[in-house]
């Protein structure tokens, strides 16, 4: 009896895939867009932790925040009823006098927001947020203009009220196109105020506004626009990343001196970072498992193409069993001729999701792992495989007498 070695059967196996080659792609159509969308989603979703890791990593190791409301529950998650508690909380100038005293080796910084028109003699951009806070602020979050773009304002600035301000990269090119803003005027609420210094451009943020469209200016100088001394949230700076934990138990007892455990929230970037990266990580599983329903649907695209296949060559699988073939060396075949089928659609689809990936990452972060890369070629030829398996098991059991007899 006849026995193909396992290069005869793939041999064989390529050359009739190659004879229609339009089938061929059609076939993997399927398994390349399943392959291809699972790697965008991935890697959409390692773009999106890499960015906010660096984006949390500029806040600094050692950054504490006290917010209004209670941001997290009991599991780490965000709690659906911050925004609630946060609308009725608000912290004043007594809270920052608190901390101040009691709180030892560290620098409270109070931060308080207002949305606002800003004007130049060029252009106008509406509902800004404007921050105020102290001249440590800018170091602690790491908008400091740098060398040869101004400066930050100072404590002494804010303490006489100096109407001095700060803008971000993209709202200093809107307000002024065709000069430097460093010494320029803007006006907001009615009020002039002369710009100092010039954000480094840092890119779009994720989870919140811009720091290119922020504008920044002396805590005294944005309380008089809000028309209040509110205070939105602190951020302290513990002495090292040792003592957060201390720090951030100090602040808690302090705090609820004066408030309710639900009406306030103390935190670090590391924790806030975690219950973000959770969410971005079941996003990206959910939207990967829709994304891989392709799979299976390519793999059921082959399953049929193979059956019909299979009843197509009837006649040559009848003669190569009334001359001695093996049915398991036509199983194999068959076999062969499906992993082949989803492995070339694997590759097609790991070579444009990562092109895909690489476009994407210029507008919008996208970051290609191996794992992700090896994970969807893996299941594609997975698919192959199981779905390649009955039309195989169909060719290897027919009867040479009734598959010669077959018209």
């Amino acid at each position: 009896m006849l026995k193909p070695s396992f290069r005869d059967l793939l041999k064989s196996s390529l050359r009739s895939i190659l004879k229609n080659k339009s089938r061929t792609i059609l076939t993997s159509l399927g398994i390349i867009i399943g392959v291809t969308s699972v790697i965008l989603l991935t890697s959409i979703g390692n773009g999106l932790k890499s960015y906010v890791t660096k984006q949390f990593d500029a806040l600094g190791a050692n950054s504490i925040f006290i917010s209004p409301g209670k941001i997290f529950n009991d599991n780490g998650g965000f709690s659906q009823s911050s925004m609630a508690t946060a609308m009725t909380t608000t912290f004043t100038k007594k809270d920052l006098n608190l901390l101040d005293r009691k709180l030892k080796n560290t620098v409270v910084m109070p931060v308080n927001a207002t949305y606002a028109d800003v004007k130049s003699t060029y252009a106008i951009k509406k509902s800004i947020e404007i921050d105020g806070s102290t001249e440590e602020y800018g170091k602690s979050n790491n908008v400091v203009p740098s060398e040869g773009n101004g400066r930050w304002f100072t404590n002494e600035e804010d303490n006489k009220k100096t109407p001095v301000v700060v803008l971000g990269y993209k709202i200093a090119q809107t307000l002024f196109p065709k000069s430097t803003a460093i010494g320029k005027k803007v006006i907001i609420k009615g009020k002039t105020l002369k710009v100092i210094g010039v954000v480094d451009q840092k890119g779009a943020s994720f989870g919140g506004p811009s720091v290119d469209d922020a504008v920044y200016a002396p805590f005294s100088v944005v309380s008089d626009l809000a028309g209040n001394d509110n205070i939105n949230t602190f951020v302290v700076r513990a002495p090292n990343k040792d003592l957060i934990n201390d720090t951030k138990k100090s602040i808690t007892k302090i705090m609820l001196e004066k408030y309710d455990s639900d009406a306030f929230s103390v935190f670090d970037s590391s924790q806030l970072l975690t219950s973000i990266n959770s969410i971005i990580s079941v996003l990206t599983i959910a939207l990967t498992g829709i994304a891989a329903i392709s799979l299976i649907v390519g793999g059921v695209g082959i399953m049929n193409i193979m059956l019909v296949s299979v009843t197509e060559r009837t006649r040559e699988i009848g003669l190569r069993k009334a001359i001695g073939a093996y049915p398991r060396a036509i199983l194999i075949q068959f076999l062969i001729e499906a992993i082949i089928l989803s492995c070339f659609g694997g590759l097609v689809g790991v070579i444009l999701g990562s092109l895909g990936a690489l476009a994407i990452n210029s507008f919008f972060p996208a970051e290609i792992t191996i794992s992700s890369v090896i994970l969807a070629f893996a299941v594609s030829s997975a698919v192959g495989i199981i779905f390649g398996v009955a039309p195989a098991r169909k060719a290897s059991k027919l009867s040479p007498i009734e598959a010669l007899r077959y018209e």
